[in-house]
């Protein structure tokens, strides 16, 4: 499995345009699982396409994406908790 990922990560990397090193793919895959979790299941590819809008607003790269990844997993926390 992880060979097909990374090689449809790869290729989509390129066919976009993207810098393939800006993609901490257990992270995304961590923030669709807290969203899809934390708040429904249909919110998980929302939610990463939104990490990835926030963080190319912000300059893109992996910082961008790590800060917005941050923010999406504290306020998935905190709704699965109930203490938002």
């Amino acid at each position: 499995m992880n060979n097909v990922l990374d090689d449809w990560i790869t290729e989509l990397a390129a066919a976009l345009g993207v810098d393939p090193a800006a993609l901490d793919r257990d992270l995304l895959l961590d923030v669709a699982r807290d969203a899809a979790h934390g708040v429904a299941r249909p919110a998980a590819p929302l939610t990463t396409f939104l990490v990835g809008l926030a963080a190319g607003l912000r300059g893109g790269g992996k910082e961008a994406v790590d800060d917005a990844a941050a923010i999406v997993q504290r306020l998935a926390a905190e709704r699965a908790t109930g203490s938002s």
